[in-house]
């Protein structure tokens, strides 16, 4: 992380949050609730620690945040945009900035990822915010958004399975009952929605492979070899399925 990033992210937090806050604390305010937050959630540290008013707060912040290592910035401008308020535009402003820096990173919803392209980023995003009938469907894709961008111990494995998780309970909820992801494919005509075998078989023998490779949906035999390309391969994949069988599934009248 070069100066430039670090600085525009903070002047983020400057024109998107603190000056959101009031100048002072009282119980029960935004600024108040936010730094007990921060103190208790993200610093580990006694409450009664920190700084009374809003000024002495940010100082006190902004004296870490410039001598944290890259990671920690990334760790913090996070936890920021998960507990301020939607309309604060936290996470979008950061991407606008991240994006201009050539970061590494974007946010998807409040957590940043480590994926740039905007058409996979999008995949991901529309597969968030799927309708409430496939709920299930966007609590896996989450899931495996969290482990895949974990930058402490990203778990590439169980990302992979929450992965194709996903397309299983997508397929499962619109055949109506519980089912493997290659019984449910077959299935999926009955409902009014077609498939191109090809695109079938893509998606069994990507079944296949998570069943076979290191273990993924059974005991972990041996060390895993699962990288970073493993998982963002298949959360993109997964995601754009997931998409397309909702996009699908709508038209059949189905969910």
């Amino acid at each position: 992380m070069d100066d430039a990033l670090r600085n525009r992210l903070w002047n983020v937090m400057i024109y998107s949050v603190w000056n959101h806050f009031p100048n002072a604390y009282w119980s029960g305010s935004a600024g108040d609730v936010f730094f007990q937050r921060l103190w208790h959630f993200h610093y580990a540290q006694p409450m009664d620690q920190r700084a009374d008013n809003l000024g002495e707060a940010v100082i006190e912040v902004r004296n870490r945040y410039f001598r944290w290592a890259w990671n920690e910035v990334y760790d913090f401008i996070e936890f920021v945009a998960q507990n301020c308020p939607a309309d604060y535009k936290v996470a979008a402003s950061c991407n606008g900035v991240l994006e201009e820096e050539l970061s590494a990173y974007r946010f998807v919803n409040q957590t940043l990822v480590p994926i740039t392209n905007e058409q996979e980023l999008e995949a991901i995003q529309d597969a968030l915010e799927l309708k409430d009938a496939l709920m299930p469907v966007r609590v896996h894709i989450n899931t495996a958004v969290k482990l895949f961008a974990d930058r402490k111990a990203p778990d590439y494995r169980n990302s992979i399975k929450e992965s194709i998780s996903a397309v299983e309970a997508a397929c499962s909820i619109i055949v109506g009952a519980s089912a493997t992801l290659g019984q449910a494919l077959k299935k999926l005509e009955e409902k009014g929605v077609t498939l191109h075998g090809a695109l079938k078989s893509a998606f069994s023998s990507l079944y296949g492979y998570t069943s076979d490779a290191d273990g993924i949906r059974h005991a972990l035999l041996d060390e895993s070899t699962l990288d970073f390309d493993d998982a963002k391969f298949m959360l993109v994949s997964c995601s754009g399925f997931v998409n397309y069988l909702a996009a699908k599934a709508s038209k059949a009248g189905v969910t």
